[in-house]
């Protein structure tokens, strides 16, 4: 990429749209366009259509959508379904208009098949039913990617779809009714320390096995791919390549938190897919691998969250 492209971050005060702003900053990519919800509103197709055809980037990144964890995706499952299809359809749509001819579209390891093989490699995509608990969130992700195909196929476009394990890092969300689980366990262990609580309770069994990237190692490969033009596929995995339990991930937080009390495993809530473990042959063979581990990550998430939570009360939740 040319280091004057204008770049456009869709999204860019997430977690991931974040984490991309200072990979990009960081490579010496300084000519970025970002604008906040207030600014831009992403369900609003004129708006976009308006916004891409006036600033004309020469490159996309698409980090904005509608997130959250198991309760977030199985209670507004028509809120997650028509918010990502609006907002994908909107970006994909106005950049292809305007002649953008190089995009980046994040979506999501759920897209997969709830009981496929593991690792999961790219080519197993609706080989499968999906996780129902996720359903609509994956239905609009898998939607995002087949319009890339599209446009790649009927126009020539070279979008790349990429497809990340889970993430966490700097931005995360630490609401305990919306966020994923490790944040949520990162703020059930400091919340019971600093409370002087006996226990914490987390869902499900703790069987259910599960992958984790760090976000900014994220951003380092979308960049990486982006960079390499017709070398990247036009679908690809982004993860570690390693997994552990829940169990084993509480025993982790708990350990980098310093919280020593009884974990209370809740069976009445869901586990939700079993093994979630993302095969990345295919980036491993462009030379790309993520360098944090999760012990490093979790230490650096952690370490942001109390400072956070140093400043600012955090709401009691149940």
């Amino acid at each position: 990429m040319d280091r004057r492209a204008r770049i456009f971050v869709a999204g860019h005060r997430g977690m991931v749209g974040s984490a991309l702003v200072r990979r990009l900053r960081d490579g010496g990519y300084d000519n970025l366009l970002v604008r906040s919800r207030t600014e831009l509103d992403l369900l609003d197709q004129r708006a976009v259509a308006a916004f891409v055809a006036e600033e004309r980037p020469d490159y996309v990144f698409i980090a904005a959508a509608k997130v959250g964890g198991i309760q977030a995706n199985d209670t507004l499952r028509a809120d997650f379904l028509y918010e990502n299809l609006v907002i994908e359809g909107n970006l994909i749509g106005a950049a292809h208009a305007a002649g953008v001819e190089r995009l980046t579209f994040l979506g999501s390891s759920c897209i997969y098949p709830r009981d496929c093989p593991q690792p999961i490699k790219e080519e197993y995509l609706l080989t499968g039913p999906l996780e129902r608990t996720n359903e609509p969130y994956a239905i609009a992700k898998i939607a995002g990617l087949k319009l890339c195909e599209a446009f790649n196929a009927q126009y020539g476009r070279r979008y790349l779809s990429v497809m990340p394990t889970n993430l966490y890092g700097p931005e995360d969300n630490y609401d305990l009714t919306t966020s994923h689980v490790l944040p949520a366990l990162i703020r059930k262990a400091h919340e019971a320390k600093v409370r002087d609580q006996d226990e914490i309770v987390v869902w499900g069994s703790g069987a259910p096995r599960r992958e984790f990237l760090y976000v900014d190692d994220l951003a380092d490969a979308c960049v990486f791919l982006m960079e390499r033009g017709d070398e990247a596929p036009a679908l690809v995995n982004i993860g570690t390549g390693t997994d552990l339990s829940i169990a084993e991930l509480v025993d982790l937080v708990m350990d980098v938190v310093g919280y020593r009390g009884r974990v209370v495993y809740d069976r009445t809530k869901p586990d939700g897919t079993p093994r979630k473990l993302l095969d990345v042959g295919r980036l491993s063979a462009l030379g790309w691998r993520a360098r944090t581990s999760l012990r490093e990550g979790v230490a650096q998430a952690y370490a942001a969250f109390a400072r956070s939570a140093s400043h600012t009360e955090l709401p009691r939740q149940p």
